[in-house]
């Protein structure tokens, strides 16, 4: 599950704006003046220029405070253009955006919780050059792969989805981490589906303020540790295929851009590294190791498909990501119980020694992914 950012309600009313900000520039109208420098500390978010040129912008960030920070580029209605996490006192770190004409927030999080501090910026200059053909193809190809994924993972809620409504908790158990992998692959642009994401994988201790809880992780729940589905379980059932099905309709409208894929698939391991890793994900059935493999096979995707950019501007970094790349699946495939499908060890058998052995290679391949769509944009 991505991290939620913005509420459920904000996201039902901007769903349908998902699709105003289009294209992006080859190259930022503004790199010749330098990246826009952010100081973050813990009582100001301290921005050098609030007027910028359309295009690819470029943030360079300072975390001058005692507290780990978030730093974000929202729109006006909060949704996320780019992010970047974990951000430690006392270090630097980049966040590459595209923005067309409009209002933005600069946002600092000092402790990474609360709204945070806000800054303003205003960006011009009309519509945002064409994208290069190479981008083009690549966004055609990400968003090509998301909709198969959405395709091929209907059938496979609905068999989940069917056995909750029947009560069949041994059927269900059985169809449950299977039904996950498709949206776990394209969680990478989770974000652009607007309001899909609090519905059908927030985990309880996620919920907002007079969220129902809904999806996944509230059936996985009742399987595993509940051991039982009554009729609230069996309604929540088609509700979960319902959103499923929306999450599917809107692929070919979300909003997905190089940076958007680059800046996501990097966010994405951050939080499997942080979070996923701790076993809270799956913290029932703990079947983590199948919804990781997924988030790096859909991370991996997004690369491969940028890569003949950003190997012309930066060969060094791309023959990194492929050897890390390689090593983490190497790792993740030594708990695979059969390689020729997705049987992984039950997550709760996997030790403090190897969590951190998975932790430290994601976080490997984590550090060069967050130079990508800076080679991208070059």
């Amino acid at each position: 599950m991505r991290a939620i950012r913005f509420s459920v309600a904000t996201a039902v009313a901007t769903v349908a704006a998902l699709t105003a900000v289009t294209g992006c520039a080859e190259k930022s109208d503004g790199k010749g003046d330098g990246a826009v420098t952010v100081s973050a500390k813990d009582d100001s978010c301290a921005v050098s220029k609030k007027k910028l040129p359309a295009g690819h912008i470029e943030l360079a960030v300072a975390n001058e405070g005692s507290k780990v920070t978030e730093v974000y580029v929202l729109f006006p209605d909060d949704r996320i253009v780019a992010e970047r996490e974990n951000i430690g006192p006392g270090t630097k770190a980049t966040i590459t955006a595209e923005v067309k004409a409009g209002s933005y927030d600069v946002v600092c999080k000092p402790g990474m919780k609360g709204a945070g501090f806000r800054q303003n910026i205003e960006v011009t200059g009309g519509a945002v050059a064409k994208r290069s053909p190479e981008m083009d193809k690549a966004v055609a190809g990400y968003r090509t792969y998301v909709q198969a994924q959405a395709d091929e993972t209907l059938p496979k809620v609905k068999a989940f989805t069917d056995a909750v409504a029947a009560g069949d908790i041994e059927a269900a158990k059985k169809a449950y981490a299977e039904s996950r992998i498709g949206w776990e692959r394209t969680e990478p642009v989770a974000e652009s589906f607007g309001d899909i994401d609090p519905k059908v994988d927030v985990r309880a201790d996620g919920l907002e303020d007079g969220q129902k809880w809904t999806g996944w992780h509230r059936l996985e729940k009742a399987l595993w540790q509940d051991k039982k589905l009554g009729a609230e379980e069996k309604a929540l059932a088609p509700v979960l295929y319902k959103d499923l099905v929306d999450w599917q309709k809107r692929v070919g409208k979300a909003e997905i851009t190089p940076t958007s894929m680059a800046n996501g698939a990097k966010e994405l391991l951050d939080e499997v590294a942080t979070g996923k890793v701790t076993g809270e994900e799956e913290r029932y059935s703990h079947t983590d190791l199948i919804d990781f493999k997924a988030n790096v096979e859909g991370a991996q995707q997004s690369y491969e498909l940028l890569k003949p950019i950003a190997s012309k501007n930066d060969a060094a970094l791309t023959a990194t990501l492929d050897k890390q790349f390689a090593a983490l699946n190497t790792l993740l495939d030594k708990y695979r119980e059969d390689k020729s499908s997705y049987e992984f060890t039950s997550y709760d058998k996997v030790g403090k020694a190897d969590r951190k052995e998975l932790s430290d290679a994601v976080n490997a391949l984590a550090e060069p992914l967050s130079q990508l769509a800076a080679a991208v944009t070059k």
